[in-house]
């Protein structure tokens, strides 16, 4: 979020760093472990080769080296201000990405499809991962947060254009709840919020 944000007002989506993704860059970003490490750049700031193969399990060749090639599809840069010698800091250039996933479910280049696919998949296995680890770990937490978890489905029959609006609207209702509570305000937490929309036979 913009630094220069006025506390009593919400963002919207448009005014958000969120990138776009394009074909080009969904094949940059299309590997399990490059979406791991944006996702920690992300949730957790700057953060070394070493910090984060330490995070995530891995080899701090293995993450040194993608996240070399996450640079040069523009998913992360140097963080210059905390770098000293050889030490070097990565953080995450956007806040989020979005794209038009119908658009490349039917591309005429396979690679293209491929990449989508690992995509949305590793997306939703780190949604299922997110929610166990809240699940396995909620008596952990205080009360008053263990009251205002949610776990919630719910079936409406909608048209393509309705339900792409439902998501819209929800999208927007997240979004207007950025900015209200500052960073280190006693008691508050980093809420997920996880949207899944998808149609259903209805035989």
């Amino acid at each position: 979020m913009p630094s220069n944000e006025p506390e009593d007002r919400a963002p919207g989506a448009d005014e958000l760093n969120i990138h776009k993704i394009d074909a080009r860059t969904l094949r940059g970003l299309a590997h399990p472990l490059r979406i791991r490490l944006l996702n920690a750049l992300r949730e957790f700031g700057p953060a070394t080769a070493s910090g984060l193969a330490e995070r995530l399990g891995e080899s701090s060749g293995a993450t040194s080296y993608h996240l070399r090639q996450l640079a040069s599809y523009g998913f992360v840069e140097d963080d210059p201000e905390r770098g000293k010698g050889r030490e070097r800091w990565w953080k995450a250039v956007h806040m989020g990405t979005t794209l038009d996933s119908s658009s490349f479910l039917d591309h005429p280049d396979a690679e293209v499809r491929g990449a989508i696919g690992v995509l949305l998949h590793e997306s939703a296995s780190t949604h299922a991962q997110e929610l166990n680890t809240w699940l396995g770990t909620m008596h952990e937490w205080p009360e008053v947060w263990r009251e205002s978890f949610d776990l919630s489905d719910f079936k409406v029959r909608l048209t393509p254009e309705l339900s792409q609006e439902l998501a819209q609207k929800i999208q927007g209702l997240v979004n207007s709840y950025r900015g209200r509570v500052p960073e280190g305000t006693e008691g508050s937490a980093v809420v997920r919020t996880h949207l899944h929309m998808f149609p259903r036979p209805t035989e």
